[in-house]
């Protein structure tokens, strides 16, 4: 296709299909009247061309044929009446003469004189009997027919007719304009048909634009099928209210699977139609191609609003599994992260970024084996590698040292595989099992206590009674026995022999399994008790006792006096690690879920090393200076927390928060130690494994 007819093309394409019909249906009719006129008026003329031929010859033949005669006789007058008749016929026939053998007019139509030039043109030759030859008069065009005058082979004269051309080319213009009328009637009539087929063509094709923009606007409840007069079920007489097709007015039943009808094979559109060609409903509501369209349309509009709305439907089903997983994934305590099979990081859940303090966009997408900081870089590669690679778990616990704490994870590597079996990650997950761990130190710590009970008892008991003769043979002694040396040495015996006794009646008390004596208390009286009993004297040594103790407790079941003597142990040890110039905080507060109660006993001593608190609770261990404590007080206190399903634990140094107000006053107050005993508020209440988010707070944890 050349340029100029392919642009020309391309603006034909911007016109509308009704304008594009009539500019069609215009060019044709165009072409074919033309074409008609030309052809028509060309057959036409030609046509009569020959028929005024033929006339001419005609005449003249005839006037030749009926001029013998009065040639013979010399009738001129009636040569003249037949010359004047023959041109009299017609207004087409100009004249009409005769001539006899030399050439001589012997008669002829012409009113004024006779034009003698006509003589030498058209002549006829000796040897032929007629001649036709169109001549220029000037005025008018006139086809001149010679006709020989002959009797036995000899020529009397010759008849001359002439026919003006000017008749037939008016008759044939004639013809043409009749023939431009028929053609311009025949195309008024096919544009006004064709205007009704555009138009009939253009609303329908209208309506399909129109479905179509409802459709890009989201409206997906378009019709742009015509409604039916009667639909399958109402022809049918159909009662099959389970039909797909039954009440559907937006489809045709053959454009739907698994319709009920008796004659319907089961397949789907398009091969449903075959087997419903024959069917009335079919006959009765088929249309041409643009209804087939339509329906389509239909079809499709509504084929998509129900795959819109199952995939609307899939979309929230899977927004509500992706915000539960997500839930799930941020609600766990662990730490739990996802790597593809490159081993970069897809998803951390909250715990992961609240410890290693990331965030999300920091991490996704990154191949950083150090994000994970339990433990080294190079570590994590081999595990992850050789999880990927080989699909090995890992399974193990790492310990994480900070600078006062340390914490125990439990760390789980498990390969992550598809449906047919390969391996496309690796799921990580890290539980805080430091408080199991805690947990499981504490039931050492108590298996060894109740050992070293029972061995401590066996001990006193046998020890007890030399101790006994010892004492008493000193002091029957120091009775008799002067004043001197060998007195002063038996008051030595005499003393450390009560020492010895002391430390045989700790240990007595220490392996006593007796039992308790448990009734309603008040926790918060007891202490103000044990307090009331040491104020005055600590206050000797400037050191205070401030209390802040919760109102809200409520009472709960103990044995009084034994953890009166837990809580004169503690501020007494507390005493001892101040010596001078301090505070001694004790408070009390309901746990976060009022489950429990926890009690804080907190100074502003010199603390306990990291490496003591350790041992702070085994029998015999003593940070004091020899003489000044049996190692006892702190393992009895652990024994009776124990027997009231409690819980008790240190924290050094003590967070300023529970070393009290009184602290501020001091010049120089110590790192200071925390003890924090946790006790269940009903008799037959169990502490939890974990330690509460308060006793957390108090070593200095933060809480989850």
């Amino acid at each position: 296709m050349s340029p100029p007819v392919r642009a020309v093309w391309r603006y034909l394409e911007r016109f509308s299909f009704e304008a594009k019909i009539y500019l069609g249906i215009g060019v044709l009719l165009c072409a074919v009247g033309l074409a008609s006129i030309i052809l028509a008026s060309a057959i036409a003329g030609e046509a009569l061309t020959k028929e005024a031929k033929r006339r001419g010859e005609s005449l003249a033949q005839s006037l030749a044929a009926r001029s013998v005669d009065p040639i013979l006789a010399v009738d001129l007058l009636r040569l003249k009446n037949m010359v004047d008749e023959t041109a009299g016929n017609d207004t087409d026939i100009v004249y009409a003469f005769i001539i006899d053998q030399q050439g001589r007019v012997i008669t002829h139509s012409f009113q004024g004189g006779f034009p003698v030039d006509l003589l030498a043109v058209n002549a006829l030759p000796p040897d032929r009997a007629r001649a036709v030859r169109l001549l220029n008069t000037g005025s008018e065009r006139v086809y001149d027919f010679a006709a020989s005058v002959s009797l036995g082979g000899s020529r009397l004269g010759v008849v001359r007719v002439g026919l003006s051309q000017t008749t037939i080319m008016d008759a044939r213009r004639e013809l043409a304009l009749a023939i431009v009328v028929a053609v311009g009637l025949v195309a008024v009539l096919a544009v006004g048909l064709g205007s009704i087929f555009a138009r009939t063509v253009s609303r329908r094709l209208g309506i399909l634009r129109e479905s179509a923009e409802e459709i890009i606007r989201g409206n997906l409840d378009v019709l742009a099928g015509p409604f039916l007069a009667r639909e399958c079920w109402e022809i049918m007489n159909c009662k099959r209210t389970d039909c797909p097709a039954y009440g559907d007015r937006q489809r045709r039943c053959w454009h739907l699977a698994g319709t009920l009808c008796e004659s319907c094979n089961g397949d789907v559109f398009p091969k449903k139609l075959d087997n419903c060609a024959a069917c009335k409903v079919f006959l009765e509501n088929r249309g041409d191609e643009i209804q087939d369209l339509a329906e389509a349309f239909d079809v499709m509009a509504v084929s998509l609003k129900d795959h819109i709305q199952r995939l609307s439907a899939t979309r929230e089903n899977l927004a509500r599994q992706q915000q539960l997983l997500g839930t799930i994934f941020d609600v766990t305590p662990d730490l739990v992260s996802l790597q593809d099979e490159k081993g970069a990081y897809r998803a951390i859940n909250k715990a992961f970024r609240r410890y290693f303090n990331l965030r999300e966009e920091d991490v996704v997408g990154t191949v950083d084996p150090a994000i994970f900081s339990i433990q080294s870089p190079a570590e994590n590669v081999a595990e992850r590698d050789d999880a990927l690679q080989h699909g090995r778990t890992v399974s193990k616990e790492i310990m994480v040292a900070h600078e006062a704490t340390r914490r125990w994870f439990h760390v789980v590597k498990v390969p992550v595989q598809d449906k047919d079996g390969r391996i496309i990650g690796l799921l990580t997950t890290a539980r805080d099992i430091s408080a199991l761990k805690n947990y499981q130190d504490q039931l050492i710590q108590s298996q060894k206590m109740e050992d070293l009970g029972r061995l401590a008892g066996g001990v006193a008991h046998e020890i007890n009674t030399p101790l006994g003769i010892i004492l008493g043979y000193a002091q029957m002694l120091l009775e008799d026995l002067p004043q001197g040396q060998a007195r002063e040495d038996i008051a030595i015996i005499e003393r450390q022999t009560k020492v010895c006794k002391k430390i045989v009646a700790d240990l007595l008390g220490f392996s006593r399994q007796s039992a308790n004596i448990i009734r309603e208390m008040d926790l918060n009286e007891s202490i103000e008790e044990v307090v009331s009993l040491v104020r005055i004297i600590f206050r000797q040594e400037r050191v205070e006792i401030e209390t802040d103790l919760d109102p809200t407790i409520p009472a709960i079941w103990g044995d009084k006096e034994k953890l009166k003597s837990v809580w004169l142990n503690l501020v007494n040890n507390a005493f001892d690690s101040i010596g001078q110039d301090g505070t001694i905080s004790i408070r009390s507060k309901l746990c976060k879920h009022r489950r429990r109660v926890v009690l804080f006993f907190a100074d502003t001593g010199t603390g306990i090393s990291q490496e003591n608190l350790k041992k702070i609770f085994d029998p015999f261990f003593t940070t004091k200076q020899v003489g000044k404590g049996t190692g006892l007080g702190l393992s009895i206190s652990f024994g009776v927390i124990k027997d009231h399903r409690g819980r008790i634990s240190a924290a050094s140094p003590a967070p300023v928060e529970y070393l009290g107000q009184g602290a501020e006053s001091h010049k120089q107050p110590g790192p200071g130690t925390v003890f924090i005993i946790e006790l269940p508020l009903t008799r037959d209440m169990g502490l939890p494994d974990e330690e509460c988010e308060e006793t957390r707070a108090a070593r200095g944890e933060k809480a989850g």
